[in-house]
């Protein structure tokens, strides 16, 4: 037996440095061998998983960009009108050299006049949508988790939401006048309740669960509650509200501007060319469809890629 035994001293090491003591960790049994995760790492990754969501994006993102760049470089001005003596310049079909979309009866280049109309109805949309969301995720919180307040706003909800936004639209625009401020306003005015009371809904589905029950018993204020315990899941139902904005807020301006009071003749905006080229529809066919096209496709493409977007950020989607 003692024949077998290894002689610690020839490995050239003390006992102390072959063997050590391991320390109690009691942390160690917490320890869960689970890949890292991370929220918006997991949100991107499965966005780009999709080839729609792609393709939507990178067309949506191509014409934004356009819509805000290419009126720069041009410097076009919708209110100047070209002084051509020849006649014959006027009504230019597509691609004709120089003219990319060709001219309108006024000779302006209908390929410079419609990305100025873009920028201006996506600077109205975007504005209307941030306004309305901020507004209407702010009150909708308060509204879902307070009893006190749900009994005031439901009655402000049930008068504001039979009105016709078009309507309370048209009439603020026309009082006030033509603008992309006054525009915004009047957009605003009423459809911020709709967002507020989605978010009222969303907001008591959670409301009641034991987290949140927990943070009432220890005192915890109103608001940190609504900040760190409800906020951070509904981003998804935010982004779903907001991918359904900005599309309808651009076909709202379409319409208002198609009835004649949208920004009047002070700007150019998507809505103003379908308005001011619907009587070339049979005689100069290109005038107002491409506005109409692009219009859809922007509305479109938008949508498509906040409901994707909006898919990716529930944390339900990313359990494998």
């Amino acid at each position: 037996m003692s024949e077998n035994r290894i002689d610690l001293t020839s490995l050239g090491q003390s006992e102390e440095e072959l063997f050590s003591f391991q320390l109690e960790d009691d942390s160690a049994s917490e320890h869960i061998a689970a890949p890292k995760y991370s929220y918006w790492g997991s949100v991107f990754r499965r966005f780009f998983s999709s080839k729609v969501a792609i393709v939507m994006m990178v067309i949506a993102l191509a014409l934004v960009l356009f819509a805000f760049i290419q009126p720069i470089i041009s410097g076009y001005d919708h209110t100047y009108t070209p002084n051509i003596n020849n006649k014959s310049m006027h009504y230019l079909r597509p691609f004709t050299k120089g003219f990319i979309f060709g001219t309108d009866d006024k000779g302006n280049s209908l390929f410079d006049a419609l990305w100025s109309g873009t920028k201006n109805s996506l600077l109205i949309s975007i504005g209307a949508t941030l306004i309305t969301e901020f507004i209407g995720i702010v009150v909708g919180m308060f509204w879902g988790y307070s009893k006190k307040v749900d009994v005031v706003m439901i009655e402000v909800y049930n008068v504001l939401s039979n009105i016709p936004t078009t309507l309370v639209a048209m009439i603020l625009v026309y009082t006030m006048g033509g603008g992309i401020p006054q525009l915004i306003f009047a957009m605003c005015v009423t459809t911020w309740v709709g967002t507020a009371y989605f978010i009222r809904v969303q907001v008591m589905i959670i409301r009641d669960r034991e987290y949140n029950l927990a943070s009432r018993c220890l005192g915890t204020p109103l608001p940190k509650i609504i900040l760190n315990n409800i906020l951070p899941y509904l981003i998804s139902v935010i982004i779903t509200s907001v991918s359904r904005d900005i599309p309808s807020f651009i076909s709202l301006e379409v319409a208002l501007t198609f009835l004649g009071v949208g920004l009047g003749e002070k700007k150019a905006s998507l809505g103003k060319m379908v308005y001011q080229y619907a009587p070339y529809m049979t005689t100069a066919g290109y005038l107002f469809w491409i506005p109409v096209t692009t219009s859809a496709i922007l509305s479109i493409s938008l949508y498509i890629v906040g409901q994707y977007l909006a898919d990716a950020s529930d944390p339900r989607t990313h359990m494998i």
